[in-house]
């Protein structure tokens, strides 16, 4: 479930988050700042920046005009019934941080910037220095020491150091006390005075935990018609394979209208690997992580109903170097649903990529079929390469 960011400002606030003034409006009569504003559509998705969601107004009347321009209007497909009307804070620097989980390493991610305001993927692939990540047991927690030490590895000195990573620890902690998927501050301003404040922000709580926390979901209310994405029923019968066995993960998939394939690893892997996908000009057809040990059963399963959409005659997985998950179980599930699908694994596998614990075994169950692996001295990126090189054939 995505929150509105008007939404998870207010949880940031009451966790402690700075965040600017604001007040949320359904219409421009309810306007009543005289101060330069920024008038933000609150939709359930990110880049409104760059699809006109996001506009400004130096006085009241530019405000109103500003904020009749979205409300009743669609931005990304999304209607606007809402505007989050805030104060225009001056910063002098942006920064990013966000907590999110590892669905294949099954722990929580911290990831810290000193550059924020962009799209964290692509300075992840031009400047990967830039960006600190850790992992951490959510059973021991998250210490403040252990933000102070991912903003210090960031480069963050002297009277930032310490503000900064308090917002960082607080963040975490929201992210652990609803049960979140994604809590992110993009960008976290700097102003002139030395204070920093939550410009931008969203929160993404666990659907399956939602029943702990009705009293919030109460309080936020139904969503509008329109503004929910809902799942296909493709994605509902790969969501349905994932519950029909607790071992690992496979089956929480995005549909896209492509033709090969996915079967990821998932954190940054997972991204990296649809990226590189898209940038040999490959069609992904679904955006599908796996790991976490998948028993045979459940990856047959996910590789049949991948093979059974329309359009889709090739497939394609690939992971990061695995510990949790055997190579040769997944090897042999691909295998399976392949032939159990009717078509010949050498003919339909463009590229079989995992790495790992228990990978001599797999490889020789791929290497029976005829199917072309590789392993970790092939990078994910040449990998996507010659999957769509395959997948063209």
């Amino acid at each position: 479930m995505r929150l509105y960011e008007f939404e998870s400002k207010k949880i940031f606030q009451t966790n402690n988050i700075p965040i600017p003034k604001g007040e949320v409006v359904n219409s421009v009569d309810k306007i009543q700042t005289q101060t330069p504003s920024v008038v933000k559509a609150q939709i359930p998705s990110g880049g409104r920046g760059k699809a006109g969601g996001v506009l400004f107004g130096k006085d009241l009347s530019e405000t109103k005009e500003k904020a009749k321009q979205l409300i009743g209007n669609k931005i990304k497909n999304f209607p606007v019934s809402k505007v989050l009307i805030e104060e225009h804070v001056q910063i002098e620097k942006e920064l990013f941080m966000a907590a999110t989980y590892d669905t294949t390493r099954k722990l929580p991610v911290v990831i810290f910037s000193t550059e924020g305001g962009v799209d964290i993927e692509e300075l992840a692939k031009t400047h990967p220095e830039k960006i600190v990540s850790r992992s951490f047991d959510i059973l021991k927690g998250f210490q403040e020491h252990n933000a102070r030490e991912i903003v210090a590895d960031a480069g963050v000195k002297g009277n930032d150091l310490l503000p900064v990573s308090s917002i960082l620890f607080r963040l975490v902690q929201v992210f652990l006390k609803y049960d979140a998927t994604l809590a992110e501050i993009n960008p976290l301003g700097k102003t002139k005075d030395g204070k920093f404040i939550a410009l931008d922000g969203h929160i993404e709580i666990d659907d399956d935990a939602t029943y702990r926390h009705k009293d919030l979901i109460a309080e936020l209310g139904e969503r509008e018609e329109g503004q929910v994405k809902k799942s296909t029923e493709f994605e509902k019968k790969a969501s349905e394979i994932d519950k029909m066995d607790h071992r690992g993960v496979a089956g929480r998939m995005i549909e896209f209208d492509g033709n090969l394939g996915l079967l990821i690893g998932g954190g940054g892997a997972s991204l990296t690997s649809f990226d590189a996908i898209k940038k040999y000009g490959g069609k992904p057809a679904n955006y599908c992580e796996i790991g976490g040990n998948p028993s045979v059963f459940k990856v047959k399963e996910l590789v049949k109903l991948l093979l059974s959409k329309k359009g889709i005659n090739k497939i394609a997985v690939i992971m990061n170097v695995v510990s949790n998950t055997r190579v040769d179980l997944v090897a042999r599930g691909v295998v399976k649903g392949v032939i159990e699908s009717g078509k010949k694994p050498s003919e339909t596998i463009t590229v079989f990529r995992i790495p790992g614990a228990w990978e001599d075994e797999g490889f020789k169950i791929l290497k029976k079929y005829g199917v072309p692996y590789c392993d970790r001295t092939v990078s994910i990126d040449e990998a996507a390469r010659m999957a769509v090189e395959r997948a063209g054939k």
